[in-house]
């Protein structure tokens, strides 16, 4: 049977590679070392490959310009079905300015017809894309990003820039760029558009002199079909004038997703035609014997493999398939959309796996895929759970389960990508400090999304893991909450379920460290470690009383007692916040996180106070200390558990 399987396949086959030469592409490149003998770059004007890195111009080039080009053209967009292609692309410079007072002009990528040369007379602030005649004209079919750091009165804005630009030397969108506090910094820049919205999106940030006062995006909405051809050349350039700084090109990656047939330089060329099928023929017969051979031998491995398997999926995979809702993925197509599960495109880490963005075609979405580490049978169960119960879940403040897949050993989730990333990122990490008026509603998306869970869906829903690093952000910040591989599921007219501990300290009640028992007001505990966090920029296990090693509920609520809850808002508010809201939100946060559960509000009071709808009772100075029997013989015997399954918090 294997043999006849392999006989068809071979018509199919000789069919596929005569016409290999003919076959559409979409285009991918990745350069982190350059060299002057590498043919799949160009290099044009005064760009020279050296010691690994290109330099574009160099320090004592006055009004020069140098072009390094891909070698290939890109298709953008396909006149006969008009479709649009995606692309991104990640490079890294510097811009040496050399301690002058006076520098320029600066650096850019771009997108040009094919056959693109340096104009005659581009140099300085023309960036070898443009000239005098041709500076601002729709027949120039370019579209560049430009670090300008050089100020032409006659088209630029009164300050350096990184600028945006279409068929014209004056930008469309720009926002400021600092050359001289960023001079001869490694730059790290990512450019991406999106066919669906059609937006162009830039950010970049630099390894030593990054500033959280400086902005580090920039985007503008532009349909590729209206300025650019079907194909085009894609390039960075760096200029200089007048005044003179150094351009250093140390890494350019890119990708795109349009699969086009390229014309034809000659299409009546016979001799080509001719040289073309001879080649085809000889590589269809070494690759008939290579194919060959791998089949037999993937037969093989193959075999071995089942053999070897650990875990029969079958039972899992009748569950999983059972319901409506999120689709099953193959390994191949989620390592083809992450690129391999690779670095670069790694989102970030937990306890038993990580999280990686991916673009899929055939849905024309971006999506974040979390994979679960080889060996994690707790990963495992925490996969099957979380695909069982948030499959069955919507809700506009829930992350969306696209789909799912466990194969060769792995298993993957697939959820909506959140371009705002976690909240804790805004919180304690680099990204843009969010505004108060961003905190409150995300404040009370995270509620919102509680109250479905709790009681408006058919049957309540544990999280057990409520914290800043599993609440999301979109693009508008609005909330997604995620992550519900600790959930569980119970009937609303009960009370609280003995559970396995689990969760992340920080975040987790007195009560159900104690007993083993989650409960609805066991995640309204973790929901009011988050307000307070929201409220005061502090996580909630730093210590923030040296001597006594308050955590952050006790910490606020001493500043409550003594009338000083204002020393506890984030000083990176810089007073620009809502007073009755940020004590509002401080006060929700002490009574979520009141010792004993049974004084705690629902998640519904929460939003009721928080909506100014109802008000909260007095809290007293002092918090209470909790008082729980100690656990039992039968719960005791979960404290491996507690070590196994306990995250440290993120």
């Amino acid at each position: 049977m294997g043999t006849f399987l392999y006989l068809l396949s071979i018509p199919s086959l000789f069919f596929l590679l005569l016409h290999l030469p003919f076959l559409a592409v979409s285009v991918s490149f990745k350069q982190h070392q350059f060299d002057s003998i590498d043919n799949s770059m160009q290099y044009q004007g005064d760009a020279v490959a050296s010691n690994g890195k290109i330099l574009l111009s160099g320090p004592k080039s006055y009004s020069h310009v140098g072009r390094v080009i891909y070698k290939d053209t890109i298709p953008i967009w396909d006149s006969k079905t008009r479709k649009l292609t995606d692309f991104s692309t990640h490079f890294t410079f510097s811009i040496d300015t050399q301690n002058r007072t006076k520098y320029g002009s600066g650096i850019a990528f771009f997108l040009a017809p094919p056959d693109s040369q340096i104009p005659t007379n581009s140099a300085g602030g023309y960036l070898g894309l443009y000239n005098k005649t041709y500076k601002n004209t729709p027949i120039n079919q370019i579209l560049h990003v430009e670090f300008d750091t050089h100020i032409n009165d006659e088209w630029d804005p009164s300050y350096e820039h990184v600028g945006i630009n279409i068929n014209s030397v004056s930008s469309s969108n720009t926002t400021h760029f600092n050359v001289t506090l960023h001079s001869g910094d490694l730059a790290d820049v990512w450019i991406d558009y999106s066919s669906t919205t059609k937006n162009l999106s830039v950010s970049w940030k630099y390894q030593k002199t990054s500033t959280s006062l400086e902005n580090t995006t920039l985007s503008y909405h532009i349909d590729l079909r209206d300025i650019l051809p079907e194909w085009v050349t894609v390039g960075i350039t760096g200029a200089n004038g007048a005044n003179v700084e150094r351009h250093t090109l140390f890494s350019w990656e890119f990708n795109s997703t349009l699969d086009m047939k390229q014309p034809s330089k000659d299409s009546g060329n016979k001799v080509t035609v001719i040289v073309g099928v001879t080649v085809s023929v000889g590589v269809l017969i070494i690759v008939l014997f290579a194919v060959l051979w791998w089949l037999k031998r993937k037969k093989r491995k193959l075999g071995e493999e089942e053999n070897l398997e650990e875990v029969n999926l079958t039972s899992i995979n009748d569950d999983l398939e059972t319901g409506a809702g999120p689709r099953r993925f193959s390994h191949k197509l989620l390592a083809m959309a992450t690129n391999n599960f690779s670095n670069e495109r790694k989102l970030g880490e937990g306890g038993f796996g990580a999280v990686y963005r991916g673009y899929i075609p055939s849905i024309d979405l971006t999506v974040a895929v979390k994979k679960i580490s080889r060996g994690s049978r707790q990963g495992r169960n925490e996969y099957i759970t979380e695909v069982k119960i948030i499959s069955r879940l919507r809700h506009r403040n829930l992350v969306q389960l696209i789909g799912w897949c466990h194969d060769k050993g792995e298993f993957l989730l697939v959820y909506e990508f959140m371009s705002n990333g976690s909240l804790d990122s805004h919180l304690f990490g680099k990204r843009t400090p969010l505004g108060w008026t961003v905190r409150y509603k995300i404040a009370l998306g995270l509620a919102s999304a509680l109250l479905y869970l709790h009681e408006e869906w058919e049957q309540c829903v544990v999280h057990r893991d409520i914290k800043s690093s599993n609440v999301m952000l979109d693009s508008n910040f609005n909330v997604k909450l995620g992550d519900f591989g600790l959930a569980r599921l119970m009937e609303h007219e009960l009370g609280a379920r003995t559970t396995r501990l689990a969760g992340t300290l920080g975040y987790l009640a007195p009560e159900y460290i104690s007993t083993n028992r989650a409960s609805k007001e066991s995640d309204v505990f973790s929901f009011g470690v988050v307000a307070l966090e929201i409220a005061t920029g502090k996580k909630s296990r730093t210590s923030l009383e040296e001597e006594s090693h308050k955590g952050l509920v006790e910490w606020v609520w001493d500043l409550y007692g003594s009338g000083q809850l204002h020393v506890g808002i984030d000083e990176k508010l810089h007073s620009d916040y809502d007073k009755k809201q940020v004590e509002c939100l401080m006060l929700v946060g002490l009574w979520s996180a009141y010792p004993d559960p049974n004084l705690r509000p629902s998640i519904k009071q929460v939003i009721q106070v928080l909506s100014f709808e109802t008000m909260m009772p007095n809290l007293p100075n002092k918090m209470p200390v909790p008082t729980y029997p100690a656990p039992s013989t039968s719960t005791s015997s979960n404290e491996h558990s507690f070590t196994v399954s306990l995250d440290m918090g993120r």
